[in-house]
């Protein structure tokens, strides 16, 4: 397709994992990335592309360890989803390398995701156990890592219809703070409490570059990025 250079295009992101043998806790640096999904889209949430990819190296090269995966109950889906060509099954490296493509082709600085952090840490740590660390950082360097979380705590805290969304429907944390997660917020956005996520990286994304596009026609300061600037 013909790419408009006046419009500043942006990557969002979403992962599913499985622990590493022997880890119970959802520690980041303790997972594994079977599912890699991302659309370009814009501020305004405008789709110009859409990936979703299965690791080969994980989903079949540690496949006793997919039975540990918080959503192994979505395995049958999957070997659907891959025979029907829904879903690519390749090599960390080359998604990798089709992010990098995608980066390029539409001059990408930003990719977000919804607690970066999880996606960041988790994708880096696949890349360095498969590569024996040769290879330790997923994210091309320059490119920005936004977070739709932290931009959703200093947009939605202030929004009292938020809050009383929250206080309504039981959305509050044992320290009574307001819960912040994608699915809660799409249903705020929605005005429909009887959605529920997917968790497959593609549909979880299309939902979080909605929130993206949401939080950013709020016109509010934010921050959005994951490791502030010095």
């Amino acid at each position: 397709m013909k790419i408009d250079r006046r419009i500043k295009y942006r990557i969002v992101l979403d992962t599913e994992t499985t622990p590493c043998s022997g880890s119970p806790t959802v520690d980041p640096t303790n997972m594994f990335v079977y599912d890699i999904g991302w659309v370009v889209t814009d501020k305004h949430g405008h789709v110009y592309e859409t990936r979703s990819y299965v690791n080969k190296d994980i989903y079949v090269g540690e496949k006793n360890l997919m039975e540990s995966a918080y959503y192994a109950n979505k395995l049958p889906q999957y070997e659907q989803d891959i025979q029907n060509g829904s879903r690519i099954l390749t090599s960390l490296y080359a998604i990798r390398e089709q992010l990098k493509r995608d980066i390029e082709q539409y001059n990408i600085t930003e990719i977000y995701a919804h607690n970066a952090r999880f996606d960041l840490l988790s994708l880096n740590n696949t890349q360095r156990w498969l590569t024996k660390s040769k290879y330790r950082y997923f994210f091309p360097y320059g490119v920005t890592i936004c977070d739709t979380l932290k931009m959703a705590r200093a947009v939605l805290s202030k929004m009292p219809t938020y809050r009383n969304f929250c206080q309504q429907n039981g959305y509050i944390t044992k320290n009574k703070r307001l819960r912040y997660t994608a699915e809660i917020i799409y249903q705020y956005i929605l005005k429909d409490t009887n959605f529920t996520e997917k968790h497959t990286g593609l549909e979880d994304v299309m939902i979080e570059k909605e929130i993206m596009a949401y939080l950013f026609r709020q016109h509010k300061k934010m921050s959005k990025e994951l490791f502030a600037r010095a």
